[in-house]
């Protein structure tokens, strides 16, 4: 049975296994209990919004959707909320939008239930808590970012190239072995970095700077 004052946490995955498998750890901690689950970001708003959790632990890919923009408007609206993602993805992109976002915490699925239970926890009380197999690649990317200016790394140029060229974020993740919402992301943040938004114009920028060729 939980404490009176237990930390109150939100479920978001679009797997009900993983939500009960959560539900099942979480709820062996006396000072931690659930307060809902949601398979969505139309569920998960509509759950935050009715229970204001302390906690919400979710996943960043829901099915077909992708959970930043949940993120963003959640820590908008109800800044005292705290956002931990547990997820498979680990690519320095996405943990980089997340943190961007809002999210006060990043695991990687995988992680001990130990961890997770103290990620909660740290989360819970205003800290921040990364998964130190990620760690490495936040400190690096940010690196990069503070060095590069609105130089396109090789990946950046490579997701440009295809994007300009025609092809759908699905047909870019299909030959990248990455999901498409990961490039979805990465053309966000060329559009933001390089201060140009829509395909059009994305397009123009890469034949100017040669990430594709015209024919003329």
């Amino acid at each position: 049975m939980s404490a009176p004052n237990a930390i109150r946490i939100a479920l978001v995955d679009d797997h009900r296994l993983v939500r009960d498998g959560l539900r099942l750890l979480v709820e062996n901690e006396s000072d931690l209990t659930v307060v809902g689950e949601a398979e969505d970001r139309q569920q998960a708003f509509a759950l935050i919004e009715r229970e204001q959790p302390d906690v919400v632990l979710l996943d960043i890919s829901l099915g077909e959707q992708d959970a930043v923009p949940l993120i963003a408007a959640v820590q908008s609206r109800w800044p005292a909320i705290q956002i931990l993602v547990l997820t498979m993805h680990r690519d320095a992109e996405t943990v980089r939008q997340s943190l961007v976002a809002g999210v006060a915490g990043y695991l990687v699925k995988g992680a001990f239930a130990t961890e997770l239970t103290q990620a909660i926890r740290a989360v819970a009380r205003g800290d921040h808590y990364l998964h130190s197999s990620i760690t490495a690649a936040v400190v690096d990317d940010s690196l990069r970012w503070l060095r590069s200016g609105t130089e396109l790394t090789a990946r950046e140029r490579e997701i440009l190239g295809l994007f300009a060229s025609g092809h759908s974020p699905a047909a870019i993740g299909h030959s990248l072995g990455i999901s498409a919402n990961t490039v979805r992301r990465h053309i966000a943040n060329l559009a933001t970095k390089l201060d140009l938004h829509g395909r059009a114009a994305l397009t123009q920028y890469a034949a100017e700077h040669g990430v594709i060729r015209v024919a003329g």
